[in-house]
């Protein structure tokens, strides 16, 4: 290995060719984080270099290997990294050198010409013209905007960044040069700047060096590369076949990693991930049934591909294909708005309103060949199963922590058992389950989570929507059973309608004032809900009962709405909304339903309809604050106060420090079965309890989207 600081001018002179690998990034660099302050230090340094001619501005470092040429060839270097900054060097001197050409300053752009094109002399094949070769997917834009005659014609180019790299350049050159008392002479103090005053350390490697631990040393931190770039990296390095069949198995492989679809940010969680680095994380998870945390990804694919009992790399590429076609198969299907959808379909449809990937490892085993032998009435079935597991959970707000190692345990057990048996195994492994991270929310619990809860604000609109979407399928007879309907309802496309409005007191006056503030409450509870088009949704808007009803008779068509107009009530009024809370929460566990006797003993016998929060959840949501002050509410201890620490620890006025809110509460009262939450208040009197109902609306509702 030989490591020397060079410029540009050294580097690029001699005829040679930079090939950058198939496997490699496309060209990403942009103007507002790349372009623009690299012209701005170029610019910087000219002046700088007429007060202090030993002036330079370093660029960074390229790892280079010498690449096996036959006798007489060009020699050939593999860029191993800084394939995005020797590409932006090359554009911007092939614009430095059209800028001065056009303007007919012949020797001056005589400087510049050797060090983007080799001479005619050295060619052998057309693309030893260029000193550096990009990726295949780059190479039409590249050559295009290279051999383009000034003045460029930049429309009539493909819409590339290497196209518009190319254009800011040349716009930014013909700018300043314009700006200069003598243009040619400044030209000329331009050109000597950029090509021997700009610095690069290049790192270059012997053909029998291992590139692809230095390239994993140079990447290992503060890296942009993803997952997917990381082993695409690891994957083409060792494929140990000539550069031709290489390619081939670029472009029959993973080219379709490179795409839009692939490329599209997605969120798991909190954390955004390309489709592609998500997808590779999944298909490991599956392939190991192992929990693999998203910075591990590509070290965990390295121990999985030379494990020496797992195919060889060349082998696992079309897995990988393979597997990533079925994936993409099953999400653009899940998209359709109109069409009954298969019932993999609809299940990954429905889990998306969910916000969870965790389902993802269990479909890609599904696919893989080793599953094929399950009938189809069985994985139907299944997925069945595991939709009323993840929805059941999403209605009662169980919490999901953990969630993904059991799901782990369910897919090993399911990989254990004979194709017939995978769905009866599943039903059975998750009725048994009696822990917070894993239990199957059994009737009664939903029931009375969906009899109280303010749907409209606990629940995201999307996962709401899909909820009466399923019920209004069910009625209709989709997915399984008579078709009695003319098809399957279109598919997020409604809006949330409340049938009741939200403000009623312009047209829906109360009887009493007990009545009026329990009514805020209820307007936003199931049964006041319904499915509209959005120009229904506008039309309906606050008017009163007569004219609403009117308007959904005539309107709309949906079999949810049929019973809250059909059966011409004088008015709709809250014992109504509670009676269609009911009758709307038992079509839903039908939808949705478990095993016959199901029920869960919780094993701590915790209620399960309220989260486990802790003081410090409120903290990080700025509910509450560090050192904020508590007061305790019960007459006997008025005047007792309380802190709140670093660590949500709860730290009483007398000097004692509690973990919870509950033990400060004993601390003071005395009373063993004190209960905390209702015992404490902010200082400006709020109960912690109505704090932590804000923060469960907050965390379950998200209300981004809001579509009413």
């Amino acid at each position: 290995m030989l490591t020397q600081v060079r410029s540009p001018q050294e580097v690029f002179f001699s005829p040679q060719r930079f090939v950058l690998p198939l496997f490699q990034r496309p060209y990403v660099w942009s103007a507002e984080l790349q372009w623009e302050p690299l012209w701005q230090d170029i610019t910087r340094l000219v002046h700088a270099v007429t007060e202090r001619p030993e002036a330079t501005h370093f660029m960074g470092a390229i790892v280079l290997q010498q690449q096996q040429v036959p006798l007489g060839g060009l020699p050939a270097w593999s860029v191993i990294d800084g394939q995005q900054r020797l590409t932006t060097l090359q554009l911007l001197l092939d614009a430095l050198h059209a800028e001065l050409d056009f303007r007919g300053w012949t020797a001056v752009a005589g400087q510049v010409i050797d060090l983007v094109e080799n001479q005619q002399a050295f060619r052998i094949v057309a693309e030893d013209q260029f000193k550096l070769w990009p990726t295949n997917r780059d190479r039409p834009a590249f050559t295009g905007v290279m051999r383009a005659t000034p003045p460029v014609a930049y429309e009539s180019l493909e819409r590339s960044r290497l196209v518009e790299s190319h254009r800011f350049f040349a716009t930014a050159i013909a700018a300043w040069l314009d700006a200069a008392d003598i243009p040619e002479m400044a030209a000329r103090t331009l050109v000597a700047a950029i090509t021997t005053k700009l610095q690069l350390v290049v790192i270059q490697l012997q053909a029998d060096e291992d590139a692809q631990e230095i390239f994993e040393t140079l990447n290992a931190r503060g890296t942009p590369l993803s997952a997917a770039d990381l082993i695409k990296n690891f994957v083409f390095q060792r494929l140990n076949t000539t550069p031709e069949a290489t390619e081939d198995a670029y472009r029959q492989w993973w080219a379709q990693f490179e795409t839009p679809f692939w490329e599209t940010e997605v969120r798991a969680g909190r954390i955004l991930y390309s489709r592609a680095s998500l997808f590779l994380t999944q298909w490991l998870t599956a392939r190991t049934m192992r929990e693999i945390p998203a910075r591990e990804v590509f070290a965990a694919f390295k121990r999985f591909a030379t494990d020496p009992t797992t195919s060889r790399v060349s082998q696992l590429l079309p897995e990988i294909h393979a597997a990533a076609t079925r994936y993409r198969d099953f999400t653009v299907a899940a998209e359709a708005r109109d069409g009954e959808l298969t019932r993999l379909g609809l299940f990954v449809y429905r889990t998306s309103t969910l916000d969870s990937e965790l389902a993802k490892p269990i479909l890609i085993w599904l696919g893989e060949p080793e599953q094929a032998g399950i009938p189809n009435r069985v994985r139907d079935r299944l997925l069945a199963v595991l939709e009323s597991w993840f929805v059941r959970r999403a209605l009662v707000r169980a919490p999901s922590q953990g969630a993904n190692r059991f799901l782990l345990d369910l897919l090993a057990h399911l990989s254990a058992q004979p194709g017939d048996d995978v769905a009866d195994a599943a039903e059975a492994f998750l009725a048994k389950q009696a822990t917070s991270t894993a239990y199957w929310p059994d009737d009664a619990e939903v029931a009375r989570e969906l009899r109280s809860v303010q749907a409209y604000k606990r629940f995201r609109r999307a996962r709401l929507r899909m909820v009466l979407e399923a019920v209004e399928d069910n009625l209709r007879g989709y997915p399984a059973g008579h078709r009695y309907g003319d098809g399957t309802i279109s598919r997020g496309v409604y809006t949330i309608e409340h049938i009741m409005p939200q403000e009623w007191r312009a047209n829906w006056p109360a009887p009493s004032e007990q009545i009026e503030s329990e009514r805020d409450r209820v307007v936003q509870t199931l049964g006041n809900l319904t499915l509209a088009t959005q120009a229904l949704n506008s039309r309906l808007s606050n008017a009163a009962w007569d004219a609403k009803r009117t308007t959904l008779e005539r309107y709309s068509s949906l079999l949810i709405t049929r019973p809250v107009i059909g059966g011409q009530q004088p008015a709709w009024d809250d014992s109504l909304i509670a009676a269609r809370t009911a009758t709307l929460a038992e079509m839903i566990l039908k939808v949705w339903p478990v095993p016959d006797g199901h029920h869960v003993q919780h094993e701590d016998g915790a209620d399960r309809t309220v989260h486990r929060v802790e003081v410090a959840d409120l903290v990080r949501a700025g509910l509450l604050t560090v050192g904020g002050l508590l007061r305790a509410r019960p007459g006997g201890a008025a005047g007792r106060t309380a802190t709140i620490g670093q660590d949500g620890s709860i730290h009483l006025d007398s000097g004692s420090v509690h973990a919870t809110l509950s033990g400060a509460a004993k601390a003071v009262s005395g009373n063993s079965a004190e209960a905390g939450w209702h015992y404490w208040a902010r200082e400006d009197d709020t109960v912690l309890t109505e704090v932590r109902a804000e923060y469960l609306v907050g965390t379950d509702d998200e209300a981004a989207d809001e579509e009413t």
